[in-house]
């Protein structure tokens, strides 16, 4: 279903600075040339084919740019932080008192200080989800501010894309999402899927058993499906894999019939996982040593960024861990309508902090941090202005509201440059002040930098062939 233009990887951006339809009369060795200039064109930008793996942390709910990673001091006092700021180890990083950890790591990511987009619809999240994930804008969004739940015409995540593109290098689950699904009310799962391109590249949806307020949650994981059966030797499963290639070789018709759907490649794929072990070795997070699991937080989310690290350690390819609560609720949400200060101060902030900069240190400590992107962002910021309703939501005098236009992510790892910020928002926070980043450009980058041309062509329900994602990749962010 996903194919690029042309047998030879043609991208439609490269189709059309080819010339378009006058491609149609070249050679098969002047095509093959052509595609050859564009590719060397592309590699040559900064940046290109330098991360093997992605490990996305999506902050559903939108976290307070103002609160955490962009504070300002002289700004009226319904804009300022209740939080103090606090010096980084690199001079123009300082974040709030919320951060320490962040603040001693500041060394080894970019900020993106100008993360800037107009939403589709009503500001809620679930339409952010499904902008910031896919690159695309949601079809429905009702009065409620609810959308659809998630459909086969949705476009993909990005995840899906990538392992479709850039499947794995060794017998490991190619895309994981964890620790609980994207959820705004009773919309679950929205842009958390593969979509069109088909159920075969959805994520491994790794989701223990527990509530959103048990923290014991990873150490519940289950992978009997990833086990062999006591009774099934490998010798014995090789062989029904070899019996099974006999009867299809005396089968053409019926061979003919399901070639496009690749089921002996996905058989394959499915046995060599199971006999290599390897998943299931990589969820065993009691194989870490307590002293690293304390610095990750025994919590859920810290938890489940070790685990991220242990995936892509094994040979994931993308890794998306969502935080761990639904968007719009109480306590741990990101969704402070309401009672900002302790919300953030007692609840998420003590689980984001130490889970997010031990990440980013180990993965820099075992040699990882090179060859795997990360990338922490949520589907938007919060207003500037305190007790401001911008989404209809109701919003209490230390309250922010959803606002799209200006906030923060961080970037690290794979050629990004160390110790950065990349743009400035204005005096209060409220828009961009130089390099604003379309989530569509944050998701072109990270395309690029998996070596893959954001405009490469995918076909959706329809036949219809689309853009992975119509942005240009952040080649600023690459030292």
């Amino acid at each position: 279903m996903l194919a690029p233009l042309g047998s030879d990887g043609l991208s439609r951006r490269h189709f059309m600075r080819a010339g378009g339809s006058s491609l149609l009369g070249l050679s098969l060795m002047n095509r093959l040339q052509a595609s050859s200039l564009l590719s060397t064109e592309q590699t040559m930008l900064p940046g290109f084919s330098r991360a093997k793996s992605v490990i996305l942390v999506f902050l559903q709910g939108g976290p307070s740019h103002l609160d955490l990673w962009d504070p300002k001091d002289d700004v009226p006092a319904d804009v300022k932080s209740v939080f103090k700021t606090i010096p980084a180890v690199v001079p123009g990083m300082e974040v709030t008192e919320l951060l320490p950890r962040l603040a001693k790591a500041t060394d080894k990511f970019t900020f993106i200080r100008s993360m800037s987009y107009s939403p589709n619809g009503l500001f809620n999240h679930t339409a952010a989800h499904y902008q910031m994930l896919t690159g695309y804008t949601a079809d429905k969004v009702s009065p409620s501010g609810q959308l659809e739940p998630p459909s086969p015409k949705d476009f993909p995540n990005v995840g899906s894309n990538i392992v479709r593109l850039r499947p794995p290098d060794v017998p490991m689950l190619p895309f994981v999402m964890l620790p609980r699904p994207l959820q705004e009310s009773n919309v679950i799962g929205k842009a958390g899927t593969a979509g069109f391109l088909g159920r075969s590249h959805d994520p491994y949806y790794m989701y223990p058993s527990g509530n959103d307020f048990d923290n014991s949650k990873m150490d519940k994981i289950k992978v009997e499906d990833l086990a062999l059966r006591s009774d099934l030797s490998k010798a014995r499963l090789r062989r029904r894999a070899r019996m099974r290639n006999m009867v299809n070789s005396s089968m053409p018709e019926v061979e003919r019939a399901v070639a496009a759907y690749e089921l002996d490649k996905y058989t394959d794929s499915a046995i060599d996982l199971v006999l290599s072990g390897r998943a299931r070795k990589a969820f065993s997070l009691n194989q870490e040593s307590h002293a690293l699991r304390d610095r990750y937080g025994r919590t859920t989310f810290g938890q489940s960024c070790l685990m991220a690290r242990r995936l892509v350690e094994a040979g994931t390819r993308f890794v998306q861990v969502n935080w761990t609560k639904v968007a719009n609720s109480d306590r741990h949400s990101w969704d402070c309508h309401t009672n900002l200060e302790k919300r953030m101060r007692d609840d998420a902030a003590p689980m984001f902090d130490p889970a997010i900069a031990t990440l980013i240190e180990d993965l820099d400590e075992r040699g990882l941090l090179d060859e795997t992107l990360v990338v922490v962002t949520g589907e938007f910021g919060r207003s500037p202005r305190r007790g401001l309703s911008t989404s209809g939501n109701s919003n209490d005098a230390n309250g922010r509201d959803h606002w799209p236009y200006c906030f923060t992510s961080i970037v690290a790892g794979a050629g990004i440059k160390r110790g950065a910020v990349y743009g400035e928002s204005d005096a209060t926070g409220s828009a961009p002040l130089r390099n604003p980043v379309h989530p569509n450009d944050l998701l072109a980058t990270i395309y690029h930098c998996m070596g893959i041309d954001p405009a490469t062509i995918v076909h959706n329900h329809l036949d219809q062939p689309r853009e992975l994602v119509k942005g240009t990749p952040v080649t600023g962010l690459f030292a």
